[in-house]
């Protein structure tokens, strides 16, 4: 594994309403640590990048590091989840209770990943999530800055 995750370049599918309602919140979450970098590979000047096809990009949730190393699937997860200081869904998702069904789950939700209504997405990522998110970016006012409440 590298040195340093860190920042970490996450490649997800713009196209897909429940990748991209994630990656919004992921970016309200990065504005205080920018640790995480994001790249839409359904974006029309995307090029593909050494190391990967475009095949795997659209399959499963890609990352690199960099000193090039890639991560992909939920190992992407859970380290684009502890750069946002989510570190209890990365510690989640790598408990041996939940990795194993992690692993075997996610590539067949993102195979079917078109099929989930776009409400859904709405509803599950871009409202209680972005609230969480708002949370974790700090209020300023005069200079003074203070974290959000609960």
């Amino acid at each position: 594994m590298t040195t340093s995750l860190y920042p970490l370049t996450l490649y997800y599918d713009g196209g897909c309403p429940v990748c991209l309602a994630e990656m919004r919140n992921l970016m309200l979450r990065n504005q205080r640590a920018q640790r995480l970098r994001f790249v839409d590979i359904a974006a029309p000047d995307f090029q593909v990048p050494a190391g990967v096809t475009r095949e795997e990009l659209a399959g499963l949730l890609h990352a690199r590091a960099p000193d090039g190393a890639w991560l992909r699937g939920v190992d992407t997860f859970v380290a684009m989840y502890e750069a946002v200081d989510l570190s209890w869904v990365a510690r989640s998702l790598s408990s041996p209770g939940l990795r194993p069904l992690a692993d075997r789950l996610y590539p067949w939700v993102a195979r079917h990943r078109y099929l989930f209504p776009r409400w859904l997405a709405h509803l599950v990522f871009e409202t209680a999530m972005r609230r969480a998110a708002q949370r974790a970016v700090p209020a300023c006012s005069g200079g003074v800055c203070e974290r959000g409440g609960s």
